[in-house]
């Protein structure tokens, strides 16, 4: 017996084992390089960087028919916009160079994933697919969680550039390029003046020359304040001619230095930030002088709407308060970067009211790749699940079928520019991300750039294939007799795809929002409101807890932020029947013994909810060892460590959110709930990632 027994045990371990027989440490993320096969690749057009690096990825990555020939050509086609491409068969047709490169991408994953690569259209829903890095000088990055900057690196009277870095910028753009990412702001929207010194610069020109053959633009997101700080002038203010001028001569100098310069990403009178508003000037008197700046070279200027002032007794309504009053006043080159919701890039928010509504001015979706508020490079969170249900939401600005996706991508409304953003997620470490999951909303964020209408099912699919799916000879070895479809692919998937769910079910279900504790908006903190912070920094402010309910009165009864959507939406949020209860909270403040379509009071929904989330992350632990035979050791050991602290963070959030609106509710918590494993006193005075 005990003979048997240990040779059970003997071949459990060698199954199990089996897949760390070869290693990856993520580097390559979906672009995983195996034994290419012989292929011939013919190019019809004029000679240029683009094309030969369009060339080599078929050279180096084909999979298909050996010696197969593949022609790539360059024509002009009516059913092509700008980047678009056409395949049939072994022929990429696109009417520039940048299209044929995507042409031969998009190639290589549908054999990755067997899709067909016959009678294939594709045009990109944005023109400019732009990510935004939150990259500081220094080279910290503003939440950043996968290490230092790839661009910058703490140099004060000197600015280098070394073979290192160019081997990772190509890297970084050969990335972006594979899923349609044409842009990058390489510089933190909180700006500093140094950005645009001569030093920084001729480093920008660097990067830019690095990216180009990848058809990648390079944009810079200068400081509003430059003409004093960085320029010796005694204003900024946009209508002094002398700034003016400023900024024409700093235009003219960086184009100089990169004549593809792709614009200015600009972040004014917003947490601190200066801009034209310290001058009694407004956003489009300094949006459209550095639109004027930049229009005889082509560059455009993203305005960030995200602006809110202390004290306002709704931060949600201050985007539409600010901006609607000028729709139609903006330059063409002008585009407004808009949050995917009113507040700050929550767990989940309703769509931002301002998409659809300003018809007369350019408008650009902002999603956050970075977890900032979703667990960080800690918590598996799939994000294009809450992307997709914000390109999907109706407006109905112009009838029904009026999705933010349609009118932004200029389907609805005429767009001389039409754009999207991404915050990146990317860092020095070894793998870009740091958590291997959290590669797949960079993928996702590039996928849903090019096509604003795939669902995020497809995208995990080709992700996961592309990343995962053994390539080498050594990893299709190990992975022999294996069901890699059922016992990886399958269960994974579905992981990814109710990940974003679960997350809001343990963070903040029902329409909570920002309940974050002081603690860099990791863990749960609803009860953080010291006396000298304002109150829109405090969670107190969005929950509204009292004995007799929660939630934001957002009603006409409340700050009637409802009226900022159009009908049926307005009457919809308005009404405690109708309004959705994902967005519940959101819009009401309600009894705690009011009673939920499942027929449980809200307060016992709420704790399920949080309950619900736990257990989830729990079954993620189960299945991702469950996938242990399908995986190399190394991205299976980062991904398990990781699920360990989501498991657990997940239940801090769950015991202390609890814990604190019982103090208000006075009510038991359900039976069905797991109880709660430490006092809310304990969990308020300790930062969540210290709770052991």
């Amino acid at each position: 017996m005990k003979t048997s027994l240990l040779k059970f045990i003997f071949i459990l371990t060698a199954v199990f084992y089996s897949a760390a027989t070869y290693a990856e440490n993520g580097y390559d993320l979906w672009l995983r390089k195996g034994p290419a096969k012989p292929v011939k690749v013919v190019v019809s057009g004029k000679k240029s960087a683009i094309l030969d690096a369009a060339k080599q990825e078929l050279t180096e990555f084909w999979q298909g028919t050996p010696n197969a020939t593949i022609q790539l050509v360059v024509k002009a086609d009516k059913s092509l916009k700008t980047d678009g491409f056409k395949i049939n068969g072994n022929v990429i047709t696109a009417g520039n160079d940048a299209g044929v490169l995507y042409g031969v991408y998009d190639m290589l994953r549908r054999m990755a994933s067997g899709q067909s690569t016959d009678n294939v259209l594709s045009n990109p829903s944005y023109q400019r697919r732009v990510l935004n890095h939150w990259d500081n000088p220094t080279g910290n990055i503003e939440h950043g969680f996968a290490g230092k900057s790839i661009f910058w690196r703490n140099e004060k009277d000197s600015v280098t550039v070394n073979a290192g870095d160019l081997s990772r910028w190509k890297d970084y753009a050969r990335l972006n390029a594979s899923i349609g990412i044409n842009g990058a702001v390489i510089n933190n929207v909180n700006a500093q003046p140094m950005m645009l010194s001569a030093p920084y610069l001729k480093k920008y020109a660097a990067i830019a020359a690095a990216v180009r053959p990848y058809g990648m633009k390079i944009y810079m997101a200068p400081n509003f304040a430059s003409p004093i700080r960085q320029g010796g002038l005694k204003t900024a203010d946009p209508l002094d001619p002398e700034v003016i001028k400023y900024w024409q001569a700093k235009a003219k100098e960086i184009y100089a230095l990169i004549p593809d310069f792709g614009g200015f990403l600009i972040k004014a009178n917003s947490e601190g930030q200066p801009g034209p508003q310290d001058y009694k000037r407004t956003h489009v008197d300094g949006a459209n002088m550095l639109a004027d700046a930049l229009k005889p070279y082509g560059g455009i200027v993203m305005w960030r709407a995200f602006v809110y002032a202390p004290n306002d007794p709704d931060r949600a309504k201050q985007a539409v308060q600010e901006f609607m009053p000028f729709d139609g006043q903006f330059r063409d080159n002008v585009i407004i970067q808009v949050k995917n919701g009113p507040v700050d890039f929550q767990p989940r928010e309703p769509f931002s009211p301002l998409f659809g509504a300003m018809k007369k001015t350019s408008v650009m979706p902002e999603f956050q790749i970075m977890q900032e508020y979703l667990g960080q490079a800690k918590h598996l969170v799939f994000l294009s699940t809450m992307w997709e249900e914000c390109l999907k939401s109706d407006t109905y600005q112009m009838g029904a079928g009026s999705t933010v996706g349609k009118v932004t991508d200029g389907s609805v409304y005429p767009q001389k520019y039409t754009a999207i953003a991404g915050v990146s997620n990317i860092g020095l470490d070894s793998n870009w991300t740091a958590h291997p999951f959290a590669a797949a909303n960079w993928y996702a964020f590039g996928r849903l750039g090019w096509d604003n209408t795939l669902t995020s099912a497809q995208i995990a699919d080709e992700w996961l294939k592309l990343t995962f799916a053994p390539v080498t000879d050594e990893g299709k070895a190990a992975m022999a007799g294996k069901n890699w479809d059922a016992g990886f692919l399958a269960p994974v998937k579905k992981m990814m795809l109710d990940s974003r769910e679960a997350a809001v079910n343990y963070m903040m279900p029902l329409g909570l929002h920002h309940q974050f504790s002081a603690y860099d908006h990791y863990g749960p903190g609803s009860w953080y409101a010291p006396a000298r912070t304002r109150a829109d920094w405090t969670p107190p402010y969005y929950h509204k807890a009292d004995k007799q309910g929660i939630g934001f009165n957002r009603t006409e009864t409340g700050t009637d932020a409802v009226s900022q959507y159009h009908e049926p939406l307005s009457s919809t949020f308005s009404s405690l029947e109708n309004v959705p209860e994902m967005y519940l909270l959101w819009f009401q403040h309600v009894p705690w013994t009011y009673k939920m379509k499942s027929g449980r009071t809200l307060w016992d929904e709420l704790c399920i909810k949080y309950d619900t989330g736990v257990k989830q992350v729990r079954q993620f632990q189960v299945v991702w060892d469950m996938a242990q035979p399908f995986v190399d050791k190394e991205r299976f050991e980062n991904v398990q460590s990781r699920l360990r602290i989501h498991a657990r963070d997940a239940q801090v959030w769950k015991d202390g959110s609890i814990l604190y609106f019982q103090t208000f509710s006075g009510m038991p918590i359900p039976y069905e709930v797991e109880r709660p494993v430490r006092d809310l006193s304990y969990i308020q005075s300790v930062a969540p990632a210290s709770i052991k």
